[in-house]
């Protein structure tokens, strides 16, 4: 008999997890949940999430509650009577009275490896924090926040100059292999699962705009590690004559130029604009761009400032 579950979802990282458990023959996906059309863009026109998208194309069943804390949200669920829910980036909390609904629970897939990165926007900090090996967890939840006991892990590597939205990609495919083998093997009672250790926990708080902001001060690559992780939002920025000019850049070898100038001065080298930072090293700068205008090569923003001596990024 084939595993009912609901799954519950949002954006594009919960794809792959939704394809896998479609394509699985001994699961059925009895409905999707996912959040409300929204207004988008500059027309304001309402759209549909991506995991709505695939679910109407895959002849799915789909609910959108505004808040899923309703009291008809709980009772489409305990009509559907799935053995398992399974959430992936839905965008809401899950009160504790639906978490007994389904026998197996609320299976979620994270995005780190749990204990560590709890919290809204793991992928983007541990590229940030210059992290090398990240992963993706399926985990019960409960009431806290990425607190329940875990079930299954995979490793991933990061490359060196990973960005963001490249390892999320990656860690969405995984995700999407682990949470079929994870569901079936909870089923079958072979999975015990396991308390994370709070002592161990770190957390990966909601992105905000000025996390984006240089501080030159830093190393080129801690530097480069904000370029790779804050990448499309909300990008590496500093101020150049008083307007926000969002960066691309990555250091240079510290054996090949070591700068003398202060933290953020921009200067020539061998045709190529660098930037001084913290410990000596330089930013190699690739492509910058002003506000209200489009990005451009650095050249060519060299060529459109014309540069005086001494000019640097930053108030």
């Amino acid at each position: 008999m084939a595993l009912r579950i609901i799954f519950c979802g949002t954006p594009e990282f919960a794809l792959p997890a939704l394809r896998a458990l479609v394509a699985a023959p001994d699961i059925s996906v009895e409905a999707v949940i996912t959040q409300p059309d929204r207004p988008r863009g500059r027309g304001q026109e309402m759209a549909t999430s991506p995991v709505k998208e695939f679910a109407i194309g895959a002849g799915l069943h789909v609910f959108q509650p505004e808040k899923i804390r309703s009291v008809s949200a709980r009772d489409f669920i305990t009509k559907v009577a799935p053995d398992a829910v399974v959430i992936i980036a839905y965008g809401q909390i899950i009160p504790g009275v639906l978490l007994d609904i389904p026998r197996l629970g609320w299976i979620n897939v994270h995005a780190s490896l749990l204990p560590r990165y709890r919290g809204a926007a793991p992928i983007q900090w541990v590229v940030v924090n210059g992290e090398t090996r990240t992963g993706v967890t399926t985990m019960r939840i409960d009431a806290g926040l990425d607190t329940g006991p875990m079930l299954e892990k995979t490793e991933i590597e990061i490359g060196p100059d990973e960005t963001a939205p490249e390892l999320s990609k990656r860690l969405a495919e995984a995700g999407g292999e682990l949470i079929v083998g994870t569901l079936r093997k909870l089923d079958r009672g072979e999975i015990q699962p396991q308390p994370q250790d709070a002592s161990l926990a770190t957390h990966a708080r909601p992105l905000k705009k000025e996390d984006g902001s240089v501080n030159w001060n830093l190393s080129a690559q801690a530097i480069y590690n904000r370029i790779r992780g804050l990448e499309p939002w909300p990008g590496a920025y500093s101020k150049f004559r008083g307007q926000l000019c969002q960066l691309w850049g990555r250091p240079i070898e510290i054996e090949r130029e070591k700068t003398p100038h202060t933290p953020g001065t921009i200067s020539l080298s061998a045709s190529e604009l660098l930037v001084a930072c913290g410990d000596g090293t330089s930013l190699h700068l690739e492509a910058v761009k002003l506000e209200g205008r489009k990005r451009i090569s650095a050249r060519d923003f060299v060529n459109g400032a014309h540069l005086k001596p001494g000019e640097k990024f930053g108030d």
